[in-house]
């Protein structure tokens, strides 16, 4: 229960679509505010439930760490954590995990069922400590995964030719072998796949466009200015019937990304704020299975 409190912060309406979508996991995964909270919730336990006075220290402990990682794990992903709120730095996106990685999770549900249902039994506390290594691993796994492609990467784009001022890597869904590499280009953005298992050569990158112009003119607007903070300035900008479009690129892949929003009209001759709207994309049965067909090494795009 503890470890889900902080989510609990999608149920607040902070506006409007982009606010919604960037103050998620804002004041609630704050390591300046998650340990205050931990301290109350250690102290009412205390107060009113024998277990806690009876190993005070432990129960601390436990509702502190259970608190604590909650962000700390999120980071692991792309969408954004803002571990520092209230300062207004950049979300920490470590992006070496995708949002829900099966290889992650099974190890620590066995431990969870292990400790919850055989407590008592000797064996629980084996199977528990087990689960934990393997868990660990796998994270740092990730982050051994993440060096070897973006090492990759940037071979493969001094290869090719291209220029570029940022990078940024992130898993495809459910796995840790398939990488996408997006990089930010004079004239938009490039992408490129990467597969770990097999051995495919030199990464191949597919340029896209973006309305640079058209996003630098309405940088006044306040929803502009949040979703480039949110993102890191790994969004494209795209004008459609006289409304701009913003597409945050570290989630989703061309021409399919999963946050997209309307932030301003055409006016005469600057471009005006709108209520922003989302325009979010899902991937679809068809997108998930071509993960593992990439992976293998079929090099056909994911749809």
């Amino acid at each position: 229960m503890l470890g889900t409190l902080p989510d609990l912060d999608v149920f607040i309406d902070f506006g409007d679509a982009v606010r919604n979508f960037t103050c998620h996991r804002g004041f609630s995964h704050s390591l300046f505010v998650l340990p205050g909270v931990a301290v109350l919730i250690w102290l009412a336990l205390r107060r009113w439930w024998a277990p806690v006075r009876a190993a005070p220290v432990y129960w601390l402990a436990a509702v502190m760490l259970a608190l604590v990682t909650h962000p700390l794990l999120d980071a692991h992903t792309a969408y954004g954590t803002q571990l520092l709120w209230p300062l207004a730095v950049t979300p920490t996106s470590w992006a070496s995990l995708f949002i829900i990685d099966p290889l992650y999770t099974l190890p620590l549900l066995a431990g969870a069922i292990a400790i919850g249902g055989w407590a008592s039994r000797p064996g629980a506390h084996t199977v528990l400590v087990t689960c934990l290594v393997l868990n660990s691993a796998y994270l740092g796994w990730s982050w051994i995964a993440k060096s070897l492609v973006e090492r990759e990467a940037r071979a493969s784009l001094v290869e090719s030719g291209i220029g570029y001022r940022a990078m940024f890597s992130t898993p495809t869904p459910l796995n840790t072998l398939l990488w996408r590499v997006v990089v930010m280009t004079d004239e938009g953005y490039a992408e490129g796949l990467d597969s770990l298992l097999v051995d495919e050569g030199r990464m191949e990158f597919v340029s896209y466009r973006s309305d640079t112009r058209a996003l630098a003119e309405a940088d006044r607007i306040g929803a502009v200015r949040r979703l480039r903070w949110f993102a890191d300035d790994f969004v494209s900008a795209d004008v459609v019937d006289g409304r701009l479009v913003m597409t945050d690129l570290r989630m989703g892949q061309a021409p399919e990304y999963v946050f997209r929003h309307v932030v301003a009209e055409r006016g005469d001759p600057h471009w005006q704020a709108v209520i922003p709207e989302r325009a979010m994309t899902m991937p679809d049965r068809q997108a998930l299975s071509s993960v593992l067909r990439r992976i293998l090494g079929d090099k056909g795009q994911l749809p």
